[in-house]
């Protein structure tokens, strides 16, 4: 009778143990389904998401970290605002950004510490960047004036040798730009922010033989065979006006 007991209770035993691991395997399957259904999609969907935001922010600062720009620091103040409880300081940068190849912009940036002041200025100068066309790739076509508040700025170009005559802003413009030729004059005001403004006014009106003729519908050696040149010597300087 034992032996008998004992070989039904074999038998049962293994469909005991069968029943208790199916038992919790049913209690964990939908426990387990719905936390797939709940944090597991979410899960996957903010990882798409992200991912594909992430992806295309990442392309945009491969774009910038590929491009070599020059980053100039040009000026920081200690700005306070007063609040309730007192005064709150913080930090104001000024910095111009170029690829030394004809495009600079800059840009102004507010926040606590230097260091993210002037990370906030170089974003907003890299967003603001412009172009001016270069003679040669080393100055400017020709002469102008800008003006911005009470800065007054006129530039010059200058021939090859001269190098860069400009003090405080107009400098780290001029040399973010990519020009190496230039001779410039600023009146009326010390204002770093007035001077870059008026500056880039003045460079924005920079105009090249090459888009004058376009504009006009005429050939760029008839344009400079009004200056009294000859027909040779005007074909052999319009060949060589890349921009």
């Amino acid at each position: 009778m034992a032996d008998e007991n004992e070989i039904q209770a074999q038998p049962g035993a293994p469909a005991a143990v069968e029943g208790a691991e199916t038992a919790p395997t049913e209690a964990r399957g939908p426990g387990r389904g719905r936390g797939n259904r709940g944090g597991g999609d979410r899960n996957r969907g903010d990882r798409g998401g992200r991912g594909r935001r992430d992806d295309r922010r990442g392309g945009n600062r491969d774009e910038d970290q590929g491009e070599e720009l020059i980053e100039k620091l040009v000026h920081i103040n200690r700005v306070s605002k007063t609040v309730k409880g007192g005064k709150r300081f913080g930090f104001a940068a000024l910095v111009v950004v170029g690829d030394g190849k004809g495009r600079a912009g800059f840009g102004h940036g507010k926040a606590r510490e230097v260091p993210e002041a002037i990370s906030k200025a170089t974003a907003a100068a890299k967003k603001a960047m412009v172009r001016v066309p270069l003679k040669e790739g080393r100055t400017l076509h020709h002469d102008g004036l800008g003006h911005f508040g009470a800065g007054k700025v006129t530039v010059r170009s200058a021939p090859a040798g001269t190098g860069i005559i400009a003090g405080g802003p107009m400098r780290a413009v001029f040399e973010s730009l990519g020009v190496a030729d230039v001779v410039t004059k600023s009146n009326g005001t010390s204002n770093p922010y007035n001077m870059i403004r008026a500056t880039f006014a003045a460079l924005g009106e920079q105009t090249s033989p090459k888009s004058v003729a376009q504009r006009r519908g005429k050939k760029v050696a008839d344009l400079l065979r009004r200056g009294g040149a000859a027909a040779d010597v005007a074909q052999a300087d319009a060949e060589a006006i890349a921009e």
